[in-house]
């Protein structure tokens, strides 16, 4: 007996527990930062002289974003670890269940999924390759160079894109705590708020406006809508307070949204 249950902790079900735990840690240490370079960071920034700015990008921001880069790649590799190890009604893996994507907490989940990878992307592909501009930039008027005149630009977009994903984060961390606690048929007592099993063209029908809003959200803050610059298309993203705002707005967007279509 006590074979077989190390055999079930090791396999399955402790590999789901393992990554369950590793996500939230992971999770934790991103987002933390993020909010962190958004609420602290930025705003202090912005008060500082050049040369102390220059000093903290140097010996602060670069550390700081090492984390925030690494967490984002442990979150989203045990995000997927923890799709392949849960397992459903079947006794099979959810991920590879096309029932369970038909479902209330599949449509939960894939909503979380896509904004938190459009997050990860956004890190990755925007945040840190302008930020690298950033820091060596810093690091060269410190030892006496001139300043590099894209750093600036590059500053911007990796402004625009850290907000858009302070932004995101609100309704992506709504669907991935209500997938197991609320965007479901079972967790909301005995008589549910949403259906089972969601018709054809409700799925159809919600998975297009969420993908339009997302899309919408998404490239204004790459600055293919409305550019880079300070114009309206960009007053989500011109400071924090703006950001927390539009992320709320976005989180009754989505659940009004999600409640329109699926409810039970």
């Amino acid at each position: 007996m006590l074979v077989a249950d190390a055999i079930n902790i090791i396999s399955r079900l402790g590999g789901a527990f393992a990554s369950r735990w590793l996500h939230v840690v992971a999770g934790i240490t991103w987002i933390g930062l993020l909010y962190y370079f958004n609420f602290v960071q930025v705003p202090a920034f912005a008060q500082m002289e050049a040369a102390a700015r220059n000093n903290a990008v140097d010996k602060l921001a670069s550390r700081a974003l090492w984390w925030f880069r690494w967490a984002a790649v442990v979150t989203l590799a045990s995000g997927i670890g923890l799709l392949l190890f849960q397992t459903g009604a079947t006794g099979n893996s959810e991920l590879f269940t096309s029932s369970y994507w038909k479902s209330t907490e599949g449509i939960s989940i894939a909503t979380g999924i896509l904004l938190a990878v459009t997050m990860f992307l956004n890190v990755w592909l925007v945040i840190w390759p302008n930020q690298k501009k950033v820091i060596a930039n810093a690091r060269n008027v410190q030892a006496g160079g001139e300043a590099d005149p894209a750093a600036a630009p590059a500053g911007r977009k990796a402004g625009l894109a850290s907000r858009q994903n302070t932004i995101f984060s609100l309704p992506m961390l709504m669907f991935m705590v209500g997938t197991a606690h609320f965007f479901n048929t079972t967790s909301v007592g005995k008589q549910s708020f949403f259906t089972d099993v969601a018709s054809r063209g409700n799925r159809v029908g919600y998975f297009i406006i969420a993908g339009v809003v997302w899309a919408v959200f998404e490239l204004s803050a790459l600055g293919i809508i409305g550019g880079t610059g300070q114009n309206i298309t960009k007053w989500p993203y011109e400071s924090h307070k703006n950001a927390i705002i539009t992320g709320l707005v976005l989180v009754v967007g989505y659940y009004a949204l999600f409640y329109g279509f699926l409810k039970a």
